[in-house]
């Protein structure tokens, strides 16, 4: 099967390119590499079923495939808030390139939404049926809202135009290949501990989180692409953490010394975030399989090895 992988040299991107590329498809990496590398997708040049285009989804690209990932989007705080309009318009010019390709050819079409529909929720785990509590006009709206308009997009080219679709809401993944400096929790407190510094909890650090480990993320994607279910669908881990506790968890591995210290909670953070997975569960057969000290332990080592501190 031909498939393109849009943002395939960002985090998600690159490890979802190694299942593909393992299980023997074509597969063509799409990135502007604005903050996905070469080097995640290094082992792959050259090879004879892959390739690499540099290219912006904002503006058209033609292809001739049978099945996209989404994946194309600054996906931490850091970066899609560094530059929100250019963020705005990944989601909203981005998708409709892609949706107008998947149109086109008549392929299948995934895209990777996120958590971050949900805002700060008043709903406790966040079921699909939740519409969200998203700030409109906050300095997150630029992804918030972005990824929503790109969910509209998605059902609306599939009740229009009969494009076969499918919708992940991913909650927050971690693993081998996060940038450091993303700004993003589980890398912040791993660079912070290989550089000696404390390690920077913002507000009480009593906000909750839910980490999944980037395989198992992978596996959840690929059920989805393969089965017969549009979504939304949420894909995460449902064991919740606060932020302390991960903060404690990585100091205690890293540097049992080390000092936490406290910052102001940035706007609009949300308080609690936690998946809904029973339509995953039913619908993919899907659910986490790895542990949060099991995937620290992977990604630490792959920090550690990049870093070489």
């Amino acid at each position: 099967m031909r498939i393109l992988v849009t943002g395939g040299a960002g985090f998600i991107g690159s490890h979802l390119i190694d299942r593909l590329m393992k299980e023997q498809h074509e597969v063509i990496c799409v990135d502007n590499f604005y903050t996905g590398t070469k080097s995640n997708i290094s082992k792959w040049i050259g090879h004879p079923n892959f390739e690499s285009i540099r290219h912006d989804i904002t503006e058209p690209i033609r292809l001739e495939v049978d099945r996209i990932y989404h994946l194309a989007c600054p996906a931490s705080p850091v970066h899609y808030q560094s530059n929100p309009i250019k963020t705005t318009k990944v989601s909203f010019l981005g998708t409709s390139n892609m949706l107008g390709l998947a149109k086109r050819v008549k392929a299948r079409f995934l895209l990777a939404s996120t958590s971050e529909v949900y805002g700060d929720p008043d709903v406790h785990p966040q079921p699909e049926e939740y519409h969200g509590n998203v700030n409109t006009i906050g300095i997150r709206s630029c992804y918030d809202e972005g990824k929503r308009i790109a969910e509209t997009l998605s059902f609306d080219y599939h009740r229009q135009h009969g494009v076969e679709i499918r919708v992940a809401r991913i909650f927050n993944t971690y693993g081998p290949r996060m940038l450091e400096n993303d700004g993003r929790v589980v890398s912040n407190f791993i660079a912070q501990s290989l550089q000696g510094k404390p390690l920077t909890v913002y507000g009480e650090g009593s906000q909750t989180r839910s980490f999944c480990y980037v395989s198992d993320l992978v596996d959840g994607l690929m059920k989805l692409m393969d089965g017969d279910h549009t979504g939304p669908i949420n894909l995460g881990n449902p064991e919740e953490y606060t932020i302390l506790q991960l903060a404690q968890k990585i100091r205690d591995r890293m540097n049992p010394g080390q000092d936490i210290i406290f910052q102001p909670l940035p706007q609009d953070d949300p308080k609690q975030r936690k998946p809904d997975i029973t339509k995953a569960k039913t619908l993919l057969g899907w659910e986490p399989t790895i542990s949060l000290e099991t995937g620290l332990t992977e990604t630490i080592a792959e920090f550690t090895q990049r870093l070489k501190v």
